[in-house]
């Protein structure tokens, strides 16, 4: 067990590279299944990439995960089926199902878990899963879905858009026979990275990025052979740093097209945001921010995993911020340790009301998801003393290298032993 420990009140100054999408590379990972070859740049070396890569290789695929790059390979015997011991610290996981279904005509996947933020149900999954044909059943904690030959395309409309969902389906579609076209289907990014990668491998894709997507059933994808998209949540999270601990940073590999709701916001509060080209942005802070609402939507709106940074950044502008979470009902978890730092915050159902305060003062705190993890360092960042976030393996599911990015950019902070737990 790790923990961080950040010296507070150092302004951050240089420049910082952005990592690979995690969010995106999770999919297109699983998306390898489909092919009898895979080479995927620009992966992030993180907890959940590495507990993937484990996945196929335990299914019985060979890879070769080294420099950002991953090498899948099939072989003779493929196991057809994801592992609890694998799948319950992931959620992702979930996604294997689809492809292997597609390709092999079974699954076996255990039910998944992952960060403890709220209910996220895998029945949008299962149920367009069955109108392509699959039989499934759930026992023993485990999904089973078989086919009898390829699944068959139809129409699937999801009650509401779901990310997971529309990505299984669109990997499970590729190889089904005929048509399949996915209504109300999510928008999101990452989906337009899979659905891109599938396409380079030879898939038929219509109208990603919008809420129809069209796919026609192929009988083989070719190699697949992708660069993933840089992180924008990594990028989102860099930018509330410099909101917390002031200063001025260049991000390079700045996905911005894709963040523009998070730097308006920023914008909004008081930061200078300055897009120097389609990849580059330049970020300053002068005086204090101003108390800014926002509302989490689904993509273009206002992200769910920038909303606990965003409120780090709260905790220290003049005036009172009021922050709806309307995708998950379980996502406030980190405000009691942004208390303990001395952050005014009440809770009202799914809304926070933040009233700005002079400062922080370090503590002892706990992270008890990922993009509470993150929060905590933007907050640490500006506090005085010294802060201690224990269980930063939550944190490391989704950020490459951050102390030592931080570090780089004038930082105190150490990634260190934990005595104890916490």
């Amino acid at each position: 067990m790790y923990k961080f420990i950040i010296k507070g009140g150092k302004e951050l100054k240089g420049t910082v590279k952005i990592s690979g999408s995690k969010n995106a590379s999770l999919p297109i990972i699983f998306a390898a299944i489909l092919t009898k070859e895979a080479q995927i740049e620009n992966v992030p070396n993180l907890r959940d990439t590495r507990t993937a890569v484990a996945l196929l290789k335990d299914m019985g695929f060979e890879t070769c995960f080294e420099k950002n790059t991953l090498f899948v390979r099939e072989k003779e015997k493929i196991k057809t089926e994801a592992d609890y011991e694998l799948v319950r610290t992931m959620r992702a996981s979930i996604l294997s199902l689809g492809p292997l279904l597609a390709k092999y005509g079974k699954a076996k996947v255990s039910l998944p878990g992952g960060c403890a933020i709220g209910a996220r149900p895998i029945n949008f999954h299962l149920k367009a899963l069955s109108k392509l044909g699959a039989e499934i059943s759930i026992d023993h904690g485990y999904i089973n879905a078989t086919v009898k030959g390829r699944l068959k395309g139809a129409e699937i409309v999801f009650d509401k858009p779901t990310v997971g969902g529309t990505e299984n389906l669109l990997m499970a579609a590729v190889l089904a026979k005929g048509k399949t076209v996915i209504k109300n289907a999510a928008k999101e990014p990452e989906i337009v990275d899979l659905a891109n990668a599938l396409k380079k491998a030879g898939a038929i894709i219509e109208g990603e990025g919008t809420d129809t997507i069209e796919i026609t059933g192929v009988e083989e994808l070719s190699k697949i052979d992708y660069t993933v998209m840089p992180d924008r949540i990594e990028a989102g999270t860099f930018i509330s740093f410099i909101a917390t601990a002031g200063g001025e940073i260049t991000i390079e590999d700045c996905p911005y097209d894709t963040i523009e709701a998070v730097v308006q916001k920023f914008k909004e509060a008081g930061l200078t945001i300055e897009k120097l080209n389609n990849v580059t942005i330049k970020i300053k802070k002068e005086g204090k921010l101003k108390a800014t609402d926002i509302t989490t939507q689904v993509y273009p709106g206002f992200p769910t995993d920038m909303q606990a940074q965003f409120m780090a950044a709260m905790c220290l502008a003049e005036g009172v911020s009021i922050i709806k979470e309307t995708i998950f009902e379980n996502r406030f978890q980190h405000v009691l340790e942004l208390l303990r730092l001395g952050a005014n915050i009440t809770i009202d159902g799914n809304t926070a009301i933040v009233k700005g305060v002079e400062k922080l003062i370090g503590a002892k705190v706990m992270a008890t998801d990922l993009r509470a993890s993150a929060s905590l360092v933007a907050a640490g960042l500006a506090a005085e003393n010294t802060t201690e976030i224990y269980r930063i393996y939550h944190l490391e599911r989704g950020y490459e290298n951050l102390e030592k990015k931080l570090q780089s950019l004038g930082a105190y902070i150490e990634k260190v032993k934990a005595e104890k737990p916490f």
